[in-house]
């Protein structure tokens, strides 16, 4: 991957919608850099960030924490269980407070959907907003890191063949993912359950049987069955979610040689892809954990950009 200039700058990371194709490209870029250490790290010292997750998470969480601490950012601690919000603060209210104490950025976590709509239009709220995933909506850091995974062992996205197989509708990586890697040339299948499927992916690709595409691709992308977001409205036998829609051994063994497997975990063992394959030589999730350090490093260092280039 070539060095570049990196002059990406940006307000906000909220959507993947909302970035063009340069952008996109640009960050993935920057994160090789800061991977490769083929350049300087910037350090924030004078800066202030905080983490504000309002659901469970490790990877994105511990991700953010440790790509603020690689950039000398100053992280204010935040934990729900200990906040205002269980006096009633209001998300709104939490963030107005963080960013009168100086926080420049706020990375946030929260189950509704464009929760993030009202603080980006707030007159007063002058901290950045980075969405670390919002409801069933979007996931735009996962993407980069998984685009970044993509782009490290390709070198391209122009007529990739790439499905996403899984619990689609409830799953804001589909979302993201669908979106940009639709507009940067691959062509995309989706698979998993029919009734985890929704009209609105028609626009960006076509649904096939998991044995129908499983040959074809050059990136397997599987999700997480996401059990929380099902209110326990359907019926779920791991066994045969695996033996329909998973990747077992057998199929495994049909990839193109030179395929690859992707996961945003955490991982349902023998349920999305066989205990035995998490780390397999296909496998490329443990990558993906350490692409999103670098990725998400550079989306900070573009909203600091952003704020700079604002105040000059």
């Amino acid at each position: 991957m070539p060095v570049v200039d990196n002059k990406v700058t940006l307000n906000h990371l909220v959507s993947m919608e909302l970035l063009t194709n340069e952008e996109v490209i640009g960050l993935i870029m920057r994160g090789e850099q800061f991977k490769s250490k083929q350049v300087a790290c910037p350090h924030y010292q004078d800066k202030f960030v905080t983490n504000l997750f309002f659901e469970n998470s490790t990877r994105t969480h511990k991700s953010f924490e440790v790509a603020e601490h690689q950039l000398g950012l100053n992280v204010i601690a935040f934990d729900t269980d200990t906040s205002s919000i269980q006096k009633g603060e209001t998300l709104y209210d939490t963030v107005l407070t963080m960013s009168a104490l100086g926080a420049e950025v706020c990375v946030i976590r929260h189950p509704e959907e464009d929760y993030y709509k009202s603080l980006i239009t707030s007159p007063t709220i002058t901290a950045s907003i980075i969405n670390g995933g919002d409801g069933s909506g979007q996931h735009p850091s996962q993407c980069l890191l998984d685009l970044m995974t993509i782009y490290e062992e390709y070198g391209h996205f122009d007529g990739l063949k790439i499905a996403i197989v899984g619990d689609l509708t409830h799953s804001r990586v589909a979302k993201s993912n669908m979106q940009i890697l639709n507009r940067l040339g691959a062509t995309l299948y989706f698979s998993g359950p029919q009734q985890w499927y929704s009209k609105e992916f028609d626009a960006y690709g076509q649904y096939l049987a998991m044995d129908r595409i499983v040959e074809e691709v050059d990136v397997l992308m599987l999700l997480r069955v996401q059990h929380e977001r099902h209110d326990g409205q359907e019926s779920f036998s791991k066994e045969s979610y695996h033996q329909l829609h998973g990747l077992t051994p057998k199929r495994y063994h049909k990839l193109k040689k030179h395929a690859i497997i992707m996961h945003p975990a955490p991982v349902n063992r023998d349920v999305e892809i066989a205990d035995s394959l998490v780390e397999a030589e296909k496998s490329r999730i443990v990558r993906q954990m350490t692409n999103g350090v670098y990725v998400r490093m550079a989306i900070i260092e573009a909203i600091l950009n952003g704020r700079a280039a604002k105040i000059n």
